[in-house]
């Protein structure tokens, strides 16, 4: 049976050219990067040459990079240290941010007794911008936290509007980009935010690695002590293989940017088309002309096929989601759609479908086939 991967959203296939990096560094560079001898000293010249390369691709500099172990920590670290050290009073966010963002900042909330606000959300997944300028219509120290990328709908945030809203109003802007770094162009030194996250496995490199944009000066302090690794901002020996894979997966990703990005437009559209076809009742979650990586559609299926759909497809060799898979095994439905669905078509089943430059539109027509048969 043909094994078919549209779960792209939650983890990428390794790259063979990263696992080729990983493994050499694991067998040639076991030195510890802050031990001072030789095999020490390569082993700082190495994750030195990946923080660069990573700056490089994202036109920031080797300063702003700090390495973390995912974008949840990254995330966890900024809002943590934003209301702790730099005297942040607000938060302002949405009910379809990550939860790596909405559960830390309720956290905060009860912790330093922070005001959390949300700003609200158009019936097709986006940010109501009217509504988050009369947000920061108050005078109070504030960090605006949303994300590029919607992880389950691909809803695409103006990140440079946002920003241009953000400095306006003198707050400070994060946003979780773990959905679209490596995914499209962002480039730091003209676009006007603080903070931005990233996770290598979203982008074919490793798991348990990824790294925080850190704007110079931003007065952000560490999470957690120890060593002075990571320029005192982040204890720990670091895990030198991933990070030298994440860079290489990086490298790769935006080498291939163009070429990467046409083929899954393609596919995209492709899918748009044969679901219009076969399934003519069908809708789409989000915006038609989302993210090119993502498309989430509500079926046309009774409700009492919602619970058994995975499965079906899981069965049939198929990898899809009905949301992100940090929740996946929850039976609550997703978080997100719970803002952008009416009640009856929450309890219909919706399919995150999400893709990458593996596949093909053999794959599609095996999805198409497979949702027949339900």
């Amino acid at each position: 049976m043909k094994k078919v991967y549209l779960d792209n959203a939650s983890t990428t296939a390794l790259r063979p050219e990263v696992i080729q990096e990983m493994t050499q560094v694991l067998t040639e560079e076991y030195g510890n990067p802050s031990s001072t001898h030789s095999l020490g000293r390569s082993a700082k010249n190495i994750l030195e040459l990946s923080r660069k390369s990573i700056a490089k691709n994202l036109n920031a500099t080797a300063q702003e990079i700090i390495f973390t172990s995912c974008g949840t920590e990254a995330n966890n670290w900024i809002l943590r240290s934003a209301v702790k050290d730099l005297k942040v009073k607000r938060i302002i966010t949405s009910k379809i941010e990550h939860h790596a963002v909405l559960y830390t900042a309720l956290v905060l909330e009860k912790e330093y007794g922070i005001q959390v606000d949300y700003v609200a959300i158009k019936p097709n997944g986006e940010i109501d911008i009217t509504d988050l300028v009369e947000l920061l219509s108050q005078e109070k120290k504030t960090l605006v936290s949303l994300m590029h990328v919607n992880n389950e709908t691909g809803t695409v945030l103006d990140l440079e509007r946002i920003g241009r809203i953000c400095q306006e109003h003198n707050v400070l802007f994060h946003s979780d980009t773990v959905q679209s770094i490596g995914k499209t162009t962002i480039d730091l030194q003209n676009l006007p935010i603080d903070f931005i996250v990233a996770s290598a496995h979203k982008f074919h490199g490793p798991k348990g690695v990824g790294f925080a944009f850190i704007r110079k000066n931003s007065g952000l302090q560490p999470l957690f002590f120890g060593g002075e690794q990571e320029k005192g901002l982040r204890a720990g020996t670091e895990a030198l293989h991933q990070i030298a894979g994440m860079a290489k997966a990086l490298e790769l990703s935006y080498r291939n940017l163009e070429t990467e990005r046409s083929h899954i437009t393609e596919l995209r559209s492709y899918l748009i088309t044969q679901l219009e076809i076969e399934f003519p009742a069908f809708a789409i979650n989000g915006t038609v002309d989302g993210f090119y990586t993502v498309l989430n559609v509500l079926m046309p299926f009774s409700a009492d096929k919602t619970a058994m759909i995975l499965f079906h497809l899981d069965m049939k060799g198929i990898a899809v989601s009905r949301g992100s898979a940090c929740q996946s095994g929850s039976v609550k439905p997703s978080h997100v759609l719970a803002e952008m669905l009416s009640n009856e078509d929450l309890k219909k089943p919706s399919l995150r479908i999400s893709f990458s430059h593996f596949n093909t539109k053999e794959d599609i027509d095996v999805l198409v086939g497979a949702l027949k048969t339900i």
